[in-house]
């Protein structure tokens, strides 16, 4: 063995991992006949690595179902939409939302708001003509707004109801406010009691059971056509 093998057999065993990835000496590789160069390098990795052909990539799309990767773009859950809470029952009536004030409570003031109701009408049913179905206005009015509409009581297990006539003020889930022409603010409720409500010469009966909603659930409601039993 020559003088240059065993002084490189000496360096492996006695140096450190840093030592043994340096670049090998120059006069060493010109002694072994060992070229290392960069296009060497490149040839080699180019053979050692296999590339798909145009022909394979195409028998691929060919006779299988290739499946392309889509993501929904994920919404933005950080912004916290808050909405906006109203006043509940307590403070309603604590603040007297639906409170009328006394120099109010006068029938003449609630006429304007009749004739509104009354054009109201008319625009909702078409018209009103002679030849209307009258269950074609029954089943409007069940879901009409009946605010300013002139009412009477017709039937009632309360005697001392019957006959009441005026203008609706309020109406709530379970009683109707009124205003008579004498300036008097009655309160009537809606179960057990029938209702009419006259509008030019169409006087249509509300069965006050059938209407424990409020105003803006009523709109709303599917009403069934079906028998009432009288009172």
């Amino acid at each position: 063995m020559s003088h240059y093998c065993v002084k490189f057999v000496i360096c492996l065993c006695l140096s450190t991992e840093a030592q043994v990835y340096s670049k090998v000496p120059r006069d060493l590789v010109r002694h072994l006949g060992v070229e290392v160069t960069a296009k060497f390098t490149e040839a080699h990795l180019k053979q050692c690595t296999q590339q798909p052909s145009r022909l394979d990539v195409k028998s691929m799309l060919t006779h299988k179902a290739v499946l392309l990767g889509y993501s929904r773009p994920k919404r933005d859950t950080t912004r916290n939409r808050k909405k906006a809470k109203g006043l509940n029952a307590r403070q309603k009536k604590m603040m007297k939302v639906f409170h009328i004030k006394p120099q109010h409570q006068r029938y003449e003031l609630f006429l304007p708001l009749h004739q509104l109701w009354r054009q109201y009408v008319l625009d909702l049913c078409g018209g009103l003509k002679p030849t209307a179905n009258p269950q074609f206005v029954q089943q409007k009015l069940l879901k009409a707004d009946l605010h300013g509409a002139v009412i009477t009581v017709v039937r009632s297990k309360c005697p001392s109801y019957v006959g009441t006539t005026g203008i609706l003020m309020q109406e709530f889930k379970h009683v109707f406010k009124i205003i008579t022409k004498e300036d008097q603010v009655k309160v009537i409720p809606k179960r057990n009691s029938v209702f009419s409500v006259e509008m030019d010469s169409f006087v249509s009966h509300i069965y006050g059971n059938k209407m424990e909603f409020r105003a803006s659930e009523r709109s709303a409601k599917k009403f069934k056509v079906k028998g009432t039993i009288d009172l």
